[in-house]
């Protein structure tokens, strides 16, 4: 532990924490279906961002951050446990059921399977519940929870309930978060401090998620500086929920906590959006490629973490241990991510995997069932194997130094590479049934 922050932070014995020093705080933001480049700090010309931008210059942020699927409950679930999907189970955002009439959620076969996932993610160790059980961490959840209540998910409060038949399929009262405020967010945390407790806050708002319904005064901005008002809307809607990010944060600081609060951000998953019409473009959401799986993913701790914004490829799966050892908790066997504040082991990693499943699960106790494709990104390459499955599609390979649009497949003029990185993502998961 002193090698790392002494590596990292290039911090003293003086500038070390105590021994006996309460731990931190955690505050995780967590955007959904934004693009990894709709910030100001990663480029965009239009996108305002000026709080994420500030929190992007104070951190370790890593423009190259992914999650392992580009969907939005199996990556949220791999968040909060530190596991793959095919490790925890929960691989798409519904059991798969009968669509053709409306009321599909209210059927006994889609409540069942959800009754599934939520004791999937009730019997995992997650992060809440294990800071909560080693260092007495209260947590509050907000936002987007696919995986039942907020207590099954380990947090001691919420908003979420979680019952399907009441609008429970994927966050119920907790979408009003960010949209309608934050003070519940901002309640939990006087009352914890009050309590002299160390928390734990999920500010996961389904923003800028549809409905893309941003305030008049924001989307006004952008109607007359882009070709479609979808496009307007989108982009307003990032503006509006970097201003509530703004909120927390400069909530942090007018109560005296940022100096012990680890900062997270990232998002869930990618979005680009369409054009015509009020959905995402291909290539984007629920795909392997760069517009789906590619998030900046950042860590604030002031005065403990220094601030960079290094190249290396890292994971979502990477944040549970991370989170948890700067905390002073112990990590659970098996947490297959790496601690992003000890730069040794970082540097030496080979490759970053993943994988892409069906929205609707096939089988929740097989999850190859529901596979489509398998990825892995090695240095500037990165493939994409499908499945099976999909009997007409082929692996793709791209450089990304070359081709950060992945719009020209070397599969077959690279064979020698395509093996090894084949090999590489067998050696992963061997995703045989």
């Amino acid at each position: 532990m002193m090698l790392r922050f002494l590596l990292l932070c290039g911090l003293g014995p003086a500038g070390l924490l105590p021994a006996m020093a309460a731990p931190p705080n955690v505050v995780m933001i967590i955007s959904d279906d934004q693009g990894f480049g709709d910030y100001g700090f990663m480029g965009h010309p239009l996108a305002a961002t000026p709080h994420l931008d500030k929190l992007a210059a104070r951190s370790l942020c890593f423009k190259n951050g992914y999650v392992p699927s580009s969907l939005c409950c199996p990556s949220l679930a791999s968040l909060i446990t530190g596991r793959y999907p095919h490790q925890h189970g929960i691989t798409g955002n519904d059991p798969s059921v009968d669509r053709t009439g409306g009321g599909y959620t209210r059927t006994p076969e889609f409540a069942a399977g959800r009754e599934r996932m939520r004791q999937l993610i009730h019997s995992s160790p997650t992060l809440p519940r294990l800071l909560g059980e080693h260092l007495g961490h209260r947590s509050l959840q907000t936002g987007k929870w696919w995986l039942g209540g907020y207590a099954d998910g380990g947090f001691t409060e919420g908003m979420t309930m979680g019952d399907p038949a009441k609008g429970g399929r994927h966050g119920d009262a907790g979408l009003s978060i960010g949209r309608k405020g934050l003070e519940p967010v901002f309640d939990f945390i006087r009352r914890t401090t009050a309590d002299s407790k160390p928390f734990l806050v999920w500010y996961a708002p389904m923003m800028p998620h549809l409905p893309h319904d941003p305030p008049a005064e924001i989307l006004a901005k952008y109607l007359d500086r882009v070709p479609s008002p979808h496009m307007a809307r989108y982009l307003a809607m990032v503006e509006w929920f970097d201003r509530t990010c703004g909120e927390l944060l400069d909530f942090l600081d007018q109560e005296k906590l940022a100096d012990n609060t680890v900062v997270v951000y990232l998002c869930d998953n990618g979005w680009i959006q369409q054009p015509d019409a009020p959905e995402f473009a291909p290539r984007s959401k629920q795909s392997p490629y760069e517009g789906g799986l590619r998030t900046p993913i950042m860590l604030r701790w002031p005065g403990k973490i220094a601030p960079s914004m290094p190249a290396a490829p890292v994971s979502s799966i990477d944040l549970m241990p991370t989170l948890l050892k700067a905390c002073g908790a112990p990590v659970p066997e098996g947490c297959p991510g790496l601690d992003l504040l000890d730069p040794a082991p970082l540097s030496a990693r080979q490759s970053l995997f993943g994988a892409c499943f069906d929205h609707d699960m096939v089988d929740l106790s097989e999850p190859v069932r529901s596979l489509k494709w398998r990825w892995c990104r090695a240095g500037d390459w990165k493939l994409i194997l499908p499945s099976p499955r999909l009997p007409e599609a082929r692996p793709e390979l791209y450089d990304l130094a070359q081709d950060p649009g992945e719009l020209k497949n070397l599969a077959e003029t690279q064979p020698s590479r395509l093996a090894d990185l084949t090999s590489g993502i067998n050696a992963w998961w061997d995703a045989r049934p």
